[in-house]
């Protein structure tokens, strides 16, 4: 019977699922994924293969969900009557946005573990409670399985101090209040993908840029994270679908003291009114939307999310001593070639010269032989991430 990996990344209303078994050998291929939708609503389930055949396409009552738990026990009964006891899951693991100080590698999931997780909830208000319910879910159904929680902060653990910290009285400091940096499944992937599709940046000086509905970048050092835009919480550094990216604290106490809004007001309004979607008054946070209308406010949202990077490119390229090369990765990254043409004009002093056909055909190496620095364009992979990851730690 073969091994395989469950990888969970559970949202509010959604749990998206990808298996990955043994391919004879130690490396994990991509069998089959989907996901589930509205939980709590009209939950809809569907899968497809690695290939892309359809698999399963349903709707399912509301009284069906009953929440997390409700929806992976209903997966988890697809998943036994599709394989047919053909595959043997070795593990579940699990995306999670906030590993805090103390986890800087994947971990096995345990009360305690679950305990220290919980307390972290306050620093990703918005993905962090979702992401254990996942994991609730599976440990009460499946308790025989091993559950792997890998984090988005912990590709960025171990960064000099002074890339962590803010300039707040070191109390604070002490209770946790640093730049964690995220995304870091994503950058994690991408810097082992260099070192196979361009080995002779794998010790250089790369920033890449994760451009999705969340977005961030990173300067990677020697394949490392050297920097990163977002810091404490999933709301610094680049303008994003509907999160506002950087902006000045005293704006926050402007909206508290003089507009009367309280935290949960703030909170609505940095991460679900603002970025794309609230540069364009409302049209959309897609960027693909934006693209094609032509309202001027969409343009400015554009031109607002193209300037940010290229301001970042400059902030992190100082930062590491220079630039070896640019990669574009992740939903906008890897899909707008509008966007990357965009960003490497206005970067122009950067001395890139883009390759238009290589651009348009958004895979590899996007500019001359004769650019120096170079752009990249390299599709991310933070599932099989967390496969490798849960994988390594059962000894698969």
């Amino acid at each position: 019977m073969q091994k395989a990996i469950l990888v969970l990344n559970a949202g509010s209303s959604s749990i998206k699922f990808s298996v990955f078994r043994q391919n004879g050998g130690s490396e994990l291929e991509l069998d089959s994924k989907g996901q589930i939708e509205g939980i709590g609503v009209r939950p809809r389930f569907s899968a497809k293969s690695a290939s892309g055949e359809k698999l399963i396409e349903e709707e399912w009552e509301k009284k069906e969900s009953g929440g997390h738990g409700r929806a992976f026990a209903n997966l988890a009964a697809w998943l036994k009557g599709h394989y047919q006891d053909q595959v043997e899951l070795a593990a579940v693991g699990h995306r999670v946005l906030h590993g805090g100080q103390e986890y800087a590698k994947p971990i096995r999931v345990d009360a305690k573990v679950m305990e220290k997780l919980r307390s972290f909830i306050s620093l990703g208000p918005l993905h962090q409670p979702n992401n254990l319910a996942g994991i609730d879910a599976a440990m009460e159904e499946t308790p025989e399985i091993p559950q792997i929680a890998c984090f988005d902060t912990a590709f960025h653990r171990g960064r000099e101090p002074v890339t962590d910290r803010f300039a707040l009285p070191r109390k604070y400091e002490d209770l946790g209040v640093l730049r964690y940096g995220f995304h870091g499944l994503s950058y994690e992937y991408i810097a082992r993908a260099i070192g196979e599709q361009a080995p002779h940046l794998a010790d250089k000086r790369v920033v890449v840029a994760h451009l999705g509905n969340g977005s961030s970048m990173c300067a990677l050092k020697n394949g490392r994270s050297y920097d990163t835009t977002m810091g404490f919480t999933a709301l610094d550094g680049l303008c994003m679908g509907t999160r506002t990216g950087a902006i000045d604290a005293g704006v926050l106490l402007w909206l508290l003291q003089d507009q009367g809004m309280d935290a949960k007001q703030i909170e609505t309004l940095l991460y679900k009114e603002s970025g794309l979607l609230g540069i364009s008054g409302g049209l959309s946070s897609d960027m693909r939307d934006l693209l094609e209308s032509d309202d001027p406010k969409a343009a400015d949202a554009v031109e607002f999310f193209v300037y940010r990077i290229v301001k970042e490119l400059g902030a992190l390229t100082a930062a590491m001593g220079g630039l070896d090369a640019l990669v574009f990765t992740a939903g906008i990254g890897e899909n707008s070639a509008e966007i990357r043409k965009r960003v490497v004009e206005r970067a122009s002093a950067f001395g890139f010269k883009l390759d238009a056909a290589a651009n348009a055909n958004g895979r590899g190496c996007i500019t001359t032989e004769s650019s120096t620095p170079e752009v990249w364009v390299i599709p991310t992979n933070e599932e099989l991430m967390i496969a490798q990851h849960a994988a390594n730690i059962v000894g698969l």
